[in-house]
């Protein structure tokens, strides 16, 4: 037996549907700890009635299940506390995902595992693929059916062994066919829906793939632990190391070709980004990037690293992969023979990883250039720039001249430098060369012997000079590149900075055009801004606008357009080319805008008119059916009446008159429901709110349905609601006569409430077989009838027309399953303001 200061361990029976065998795996397990004398006790376990589970349970002592009454049934539920008290080595327990009824230690089973686990007790366990909470949404896209109950991933993934128990699509049906799952009035159902041969296979598939990543993190944690940095080629995995330029495409493909040679390979495009944040592509190229890999089966990822080969290789051990794809070098032949690239620098240090050098039609060209978004300085900046470059190292020469005896040809040298540097931050490159070439002449004619000419005596002097001209033109080459780099890092900060104010504009005020037009009017200085549409030549519509916007496209100085006909126009202010970008965002985003209200409206009008149809369709079903057969009823009864060639008993008469009398009923509640569902849809429905009883409302609603006593009604006397007494009479006869409906004969339905705050809520439990997940809200829907009903009662209008009344009287209607099987249905009503006080 664990210790309290140790956690027990948990291993896990994974299974892809219901019946492969988790169960049965689970208690095989427990069997097979008992023969090795391990203290092991059966928790919980669901066998569902099959034999071969029941006999699995072989000698294995049962700890007895805690007894729950809840709502007036007593259902089963794992007894923790008496596991607790028992203190086993190893307990096992079915159904992890399963939710505890309420009032319960924990909400959830597997919260009593956690239990278990932290009093040192091993834990067994079973879970289906489907209750994960990540693949939820996929299960349910595959079956159709959501489950309710889901367990979180990371409890099953910090399991200490996760076992599948995996069986074929085809032996699964085999198994249900001959009844080893179901019982034998359940089994066509199951096999035509949820266990079809596709969902198995899909549901197979996914807790293969769930498992396989599960042991792809478990060996990355052991090469991390054990410090093993070489590649694991346990499935081909490559990357293509991709720059933007054009042949990237081609190293995708390529990519992508050699993962599918083989089953379960992957591949992944990276992108190797500075550390400063300044990508040598546009965002436009990136995301086209991003689209074209996720197009061709792959991931795209990123990394921040100033040395590309080096981050290449390291994320290529990072992700244990076997491959790494380059494309073949750009550069000339010379280049390459001074400075190795990266293909050659990955090729070197690329160790047990294969490396894959792709030719282009690029390759070994220099025609192709990146996208630098290189600051290039104005034709002002640069004639400045020359003009400093010439007058400033003759100024200080002079200087430096007139004061030749207060200094010494370093401090002279280190002057003149000062002037390079100060040229190079005001006019760039070319004009810190020109003054770093000027101020060595200068250097050698007025300081250096002999003077005046540029003959040096010195053999030091004159390497002084020439170093002095190289220094100087290195220090300006390196000055003009910061400044380049701390433009560029300014401008996409602030670039950077307008799409975020945009994102989140867009975000908060969902479609508000006018909201976007005057963030874009505030960015560029605009005094106003206006979306045009053109309806013909010189003929434009606005449809928003701001400020002072302009009427016209000529009347803006930046303009944008949106689509063919429609254009972004801002009147004043100011945008250089490289915000042109930044209004291009402006104007998609107003394409979105105006896309997603089309697209609402369109959906809103579909809706209109798919429920004009349906209603219409449903309407004449109900006049060729539901009214012609009470219809022909009475005639047939009033025929039979007026017949002078029949005589009729007392009690033939009567029958008659009874028939009659029924089908009129039936007639005038058909009609009565179709008119209130009019006036629900036409909003013609008014409610006149007073104080109620609710228990003398619930009794005048019950009394005209013939239940024979089985409705149970447990209202308190003292309880009232702001309703409106006839409207909630309808509402309550309604949901307590589709509710006797579906509730077999021998059984009954139960009407309580209870007070909560400053509402009330009636609650009105059948033990019906209920409805399924998908249904609960359609069977308010007009004109649904769920089940076996026969056609003669009604045509499910009385539900719709509950909600529309309730809705009316301020209140709602809410459902959910009966503990124990049925439905019951929630209704919530504002109580009397003068009983809140």
């Amino acid at each position: 037996m664990g210790t309290a200061n140790e956690r027990g361990t948990l291993r896990v029976y994974l299974g892809a549907a219901p019946g492969v065998g988790k169960t049965y795996a689970m208690l095989d397990e427990g069997n097979r700890r008992l023969a090795r004398g391990t203290d092991v006790v059966v928790g919980f376990v669901e066998t569902h009635g099959r034999p071969h589970t029941i006999d699995a349970l072989g000698d294995l002592e049962v700890v007895p299940r805690a007894r729950v009454e809840y709502r007036d049934t007593v259902q089963e539920e794992m007894d923790v506390k008496a596991i607790l008290a028992r203190r086993p080595a190893a307990v096992l327990v079915d159904e992890l995902a399963h939710t505890n009824l309420p009032g319960g230690r924990h909400a959830k089973r597997w919260e009593d595992v956690e239990e278990l686990r932290d009093a040192g007790i091993d834990v067994v366990t079973t879970v289906n693929v489907q209750h994960l909470e990540s693949l939820n949404d996929v299960t349910e896209s595959i079956t159709g059916v959501r489950q309710r109950e889901t367990v979180p991933d990371e409890v099953v993934r910090a399991a200490d062994q996760i076992e599948l128990v995996d069986m074929s699509p085809q032996a699964l049906r085999r198994r249900m066919a001959h009844g080893n799952v179901y019982t034998a009035e359940k089994v066509d159902a199951a096999l035509h829906h949820y266990f079809r041969e596709g969902n198995l296979t899909a549901l197979r598939e996914l807790a293969l793939l769930w498992l396989a990543d599960r042991v792809d993190e478990g060996m990355g944690r052991y090469r991390e632990q054990h410090d093993i940095t070489g590649t694991w080629a346990t499935r081909e995995r490559i990357v293509a190391a991709v720059t933007g330029g054009p042949e990237s495409l081609t190293l995708m493909r390529r990519a992508a070709r050699i993962a599918s040679r083989r089953a379960g390979g992957e591949w992944l495009a990276l992108y190797v980004t500075r550390h400063d944040g300044l990508s040598t592509i546009s965002p436009d190229r990136l995301s086209r990037l991003r689209a074209k890999t996720e197009e061709l089966g792959g991931t795209f990822h990123t990394v921040l690293g100033d040395d590309t080969a080096d981050a290449i290789l390291a994320f290529a051990r990072a992700e244990n992969a076997d491959q790494v794809i380059i494309g073949a070098s750009r550069r000339g032949r010379l280049p390459t023979l001074l400075r190795p690239g990266i293909g050659e620098r990955v090729i070197t240090a690329s160790g047990d990883i294969d490396v894959h050098i792709v030719t282009h039609d690029h390759a070994r060209r220099r025609g192709f250039r990146q996208e630098q978004g290189v600051h290039h300085l104005g034709p002002r900046r640069r004639a400045l720039g020359f003009a400093f470059a010439v007058l400033a190292p003759a100024l200080v020469s002079l200087l430096m001249w007139w004061t030749d005896s207060l200094h010494a040809l370093p401090s002279e040298a280190m002057l003149l430098m000062t002037v390079v540097v100060a040229t190079a931050l005001i006019g760039g490159l070319l004009p810190a060369v020109v003054s770093a070439v000027l101020s060595g002449v200068l250097l050698n004619v007025l300081f250096t012997p002999p003077r005046y000419t540029l003959t040096v005596a010195e053999p030091e002097n004159a390497a002084a000079i020439v170093l002095f001209v190289l220094v100087g033109i290195a220090v300006a080459s390196v000055v003009d590149h910061s400044a380049r780099r701390a433009t560029e890092a300014r401008r996409a900060r602030a670039e950077a900075d307008s799409l975020t104010v945009l994102a989140h504009s867009l975000l908060t005020s969902g479609d508000d055009l006018e909201g976007l037009l005057s963030s874009a009017s505030e960015l560029f200085g605009a005094r106003g801004a206006a979306v045009l549409r053109r309806n013909g030549p010189g003929d434009w519509e606005a449809v928003a606008a701001v400020g002072d916007a302009p009427s016209t496209v000529e009347d803006g100085a930046i303009s944008t357009s949106i689509d063919d006909r429609t254009v972004l126009v801002l009147r004043g202010g100011s945008q250089s080319a490289s915000e042109r970008g930044l209004l291009n965002a402006y104007a998609a985003y107003a394409q979105v805008m105006a896309d997603r209200s089309r697209a609402r409206v369109a959906e809103i009008e579909r809706h209109r008119l798919a429920e004009a149809d349906r209603t219409r369709t449903a309407l004449l079903a109900a006049v060729s059916h539901d009214l012609r057969s009470p219809l022909a009823a009475v005639k047939a009864s009033v025929a039979s009446l007026r017949s002078t060639t029949v005589t009729f008993s007392p009690d033939d008469r009567a029958a008659l008159l009874e028939t009659i009398e029924e089908s009129t009923d039936r007639l005038t509640a058909l009609v009565t429901n179709l008119l209130d569902m009019s006036r629900i849809h036409t909003g013609a429905v008014t409610a006149h709110p007073s104080e109620v009883a609710l228990a003398r409302a619930v009794h005048a609603a019950v009394v005209p349905l013939e239940h024979d006593g089985r409705i149970t009604i447990e209202v308190p006397d003292h309880v009232s609601v702001l309703a409106d007494p006839g409207l909630l009479e309808r509402v309550l006869a309604n949901i307590c006569e589709n509710a006797l409906k579906y509730t077999a004969p021998e059984a009954g339905i139960r009407v309580d409430a209870a007070v909560v705050g400053e509402r009330v809520t009636l609650r009105i439990a059948d033990t019906g077989p209920g409805v399924g997940d998908g249904d609960l809200e359609r069977i308010f829907a007009p004109f649904q009838r769920l089940g076996d009903v026969p056609g003669k009662d009604g045509v499910g209008l009385g539900l719709a027309v509950a909600r529309g009344l309730t809705e009316a009287m301020g209140g709602t209607i809410t459902t959910e399953p009966t503990p124990g099987g049925g439905l019951t249905f929630s209704i919530d009503l504002p109580r009397p303001t003068e009983e809140r006080a």
